[in-house]
Order: structure tokens, then C-alpha cells, then sequence
């Protein structure tokens, strides 16, 4: 099954990097990128393997499932023979804060 990272995704990727590197270093960006690399790699094989968020479920949004890779959280999509990647964040960040903010930058486009 083919991975897609969404532009959201992409964008929470980045950020990620940034902050992981400024904080903690390249080595441990190389290491949090390569749980993520490895937790998308094992959704393509085994899509169904990640369980509903609670957060989203409770809005009655039960298409969308996630996996933790390391201190992260991945929110995917499973479409037609495509895994759409959503959302890539710590997993300490509050979801509906990050849910807001992302329809915010998505109205600002």
C-alpha cells in the first residue's frame, strides 16, 4: 500500500524536525524520523494495525485511525490501496488545540 504524507503532515513534519534538532540534536532527530520512517513503512504492510484516537472518535470521526512511533503520534486515513498520513505530532499535544489550529491554517489559504 502507498504512503501519503498530506500537505498538514508534511508541514507537522517539519516543524517536528525543527524542534527535535533545536532541543535535542540531529542524532536524536535521526532516530525519531527513522521510528516514523519504520511505523509507516509497517502501516503499508498491516493498515488496519493502528486503533481509532479517542478524541476522534468522540467527534464521530472513526475513519481516521493512529499508531505511536516513539513520542510521536501519526493520524492516518486508509483509502483505496493509499495510506493518507494526516497528522505527525508529539504525543504529548493536546489533539483539539492542534484539530483548531489546523482548520485555522487551512481557512487562511
Amino acid at each position: 500500500m502507498k504512503a501519503v504524507f498530506l500537505p498538514g503532515a508534511e508541514e507537522d513534519l517539519k516543524e517536528l524536525r525543527r524542534y527535535v534538532i533545536q532541543r535535542f540534536g540531529k542524532n536524536t532527530w535521526s532516530d525519531t524520523y527513522g521510528k516514523i520512517k519504520t511505523s509507516v513503512r509497517s502501516l503499508q504492510a498491516f493498515p488496519l494495525a493502528g486503533s481509532v484516537p479517542e478524541e476522534l472518535a468522540d467527534l464521530g470521526l472513526g475513519q481516521y485511525r493512529q499508531v505511536i512511533s516513539g513520542m510521536n503520534r501519526i493520524i492516518y486515513e486508509v483509502g483505496n490501496e493509499v495510506l493518507y498520513i494526516h497528522i505527525v505530532c508529539d504525543t504529548r499535544r493536546d489533539m483539539q488545540t492542534l484539530l483548531v489550529n489546523r482548520l485555522l491554517r487551512m481557512t487562511k489559504k
